[in-house]
This record gives structure tokens, C-alpha cells and sequence, in this order.
């Protein structure tokens, strides 16, 4: 019934004249264009603007979701890292990322990260030398270069939305390296995905106590003592300067999920 106008409510002065375009209803003469779906589909004239319009960039979208599902359908357990794209190679930050991207390897899991530069060069290196899938999911910015050479499957993307998907739904856990807003803005993400139940099982490793410990305790003798979250909210943050420690963290949770299903 696309682009068709409905006849049944005609003779119904409460009932404004409706207009179909597919399964958008449009009332009152609010009309946009007069042309068919199917017309405007086959008519090559005109200018090329179409391709930046919001229902072109659904299909974008869309794109961008079965190509990300398709290329990690396969993808064994894995933890995502997050880190700063900032940090230098001669920082100790950065052989720190080394070396938890080679214990994620040894243990059995993939290691995702944003595919850029510095931490998540590091995390995706140390996974890619211990013989681990090294995996990275860029973003189109323009201020940072594209994927890092230790990459071995690599997806690019226009949208953070999708990319933030792909993070969670691939992962069984989050290890945050010290890192800026990118970093907090995925940490929260998780936290209030996991608070409101909509994953579980999904442990969220703060990984480094002198960058992590204020934001910490701020939770714990602010945010919690303040009534705004509970107590099994902020027992969802584990802090740590253990290498070891964040994996077996990662390895008891990924058990328990085991356990579960």
C-alpha cells in the first residue's frame, strides 16, 4: 500500500485525510514530495544530495551492523582493552599493553581493541606476537590515523553506536588501560549496561590504581554514599595493578557465564 493515499476514513470528518509511504502515515496534506518510492528509486535526474539524507544513512547503518556481524560471527572468546590513542611507544604505558595483550593471548582469549595507535597499539602487538587474534575496531576521525599495523581482522566505522555494539556484544569482558573521554565514555557504557541487566556476567577491570583510584572513590564516597547507585553497582569496578589479577578476573567471570549457559 506504499505512497497510496487511504480512502477508508474519506466520509469521517474526525479523521484527516491520510497519505501512505510505505509504512509512514502522513496526515493533514503534510506531505514531503509527490513522487512514488519506486519513482524516485529509478529516476537517475538530480542532484546527488540523496546520499546524505537520514533514510539513506539507516541503510548505512544497517550496513555497517551486518558487516561488523558478519566479520566477528566467528570470533572466539575475547576481552575488549581500552586506552589512550596518546600514549607514546617509549611510555611504560605502553609495553604495559604488551604485556596484557600477550596474557590475554596465553589465556585463551582474543584482544579487541579501537585498532589506533598507543595503548591500543600496544594491547593489539603484545595479542599479536603471543600468537592471539589481534582485533581492531577503527573509527572514522579527523584527527587520528586509521587502523594499527598489529591488526590481524580489522572492521572500520562511520558510527560510534555500531562500533560501541561490536565492543560488547564480542567481548566477555572490559580491561581499561588509563585513557581519556573515549576510554570513560565506553567504561560507563558497560557499567550501565551490565547495571541494568542488559548483559551480565561482564566484569569491568580498572587497570592501574593512581590513574583509576580518584575516579574510584569518587564512586564509592560520592556517588554511592549520595544514594545515587548501590552497592552491588559499585562493586561492578575492580581495580587492580596486577597483570594476573585482571585475567583471572576475566577467566572467573567467563566461567561463571560457562556455568550459566
Amino acid at each position: 500500500m506504499s505512497d497510496q493515499v487511504s480512502n477508508e476514513f474519506q466520509n469521517d470528518p474526525e479523521h484527516p485525510p491520510e497519505h501512505y509511504r510505505g509504512p509512514v502515515v502522513l496526515r493533514r496534506e503534510k506531505r514531503v514530495g509527490d513522487s512514488t518510492t519506486d519513482q524516485r528509486l529509478l529516476d537517475s535526474r538530480g542532484p546527488s544530495d540523496w546520499v546524505h539524507t537520514d533514510p539513506w544513512r539507516v541503510l548505512r547503518i544497517q550496513s555497517e551492523f551486518v558487516e561488523g556481524f558478519g566479520a566477528l560471527a566467528e570470533v572466539p572468546k575475547a576481552v575488549t582493552v581500552f586506552g589512550s590513542a596518546r600514549t607514546g611507544r617509549d611510555h611504560p604505558e605502553y609495553e604495559l599493553g604488551r604485556r596484557i595483550g600477550t596474557a590475554l593471548a596465553e589465556a585463551g582469549f582474543a584482544a579487541i581493541t579501537g585498532g589506533g595507535p598507543g595503548s591500543m597499539e600496544a594491547v593489539n602487538r603484545g595479542a599479536s606476537e603471543a600468537g592471539g587474534l589481534s582485533i581492531g575496531l577503527g573509527i572514522e576521525l579527523p584527527f587520528e590515523q586509521g587502523l594499527n599495523p598489529w591488526v590481524d581482522l580489522g572492521v572500520n566505522f562511520r558510527y560510534f553506536f555500531t562500533r560501541k555494539t561490536m565492543f560488547v556484544k564480542y567481548a566477555q569482558a572490559f580491561i581499561c588501560l588509563p585513557g581519556g573521554f573515549g576510554t570513560l565514555d565506553e567504561l560507563f557504557e558497560a557499567l550501565t549496561l551490565v547495571q541494568t541487566k542488559k548483559v551480565t556476567k561482564f566484569p569491568v577491570v580498572l587497570f592501574g590504581s593512581d590513574y583509576w583510584g580518584g575516579l574510584h572513590d569518587w564512586v564509592r564516597n560520592t556517588v554511592l554514599r549520595e544514594g545515587k547507585i548501590g552497592e552491588k553497582d559499585a562493586a561492578l569496578l575492580h581495580v587492580t595493578d596486577d597483570i594476573d589479577d585482571a585475567v583471572q578476573i576475566v577467566q572467573d567471570a567467563y566461567k561463571a557465564w560457562e556455568d550459566t549457559h
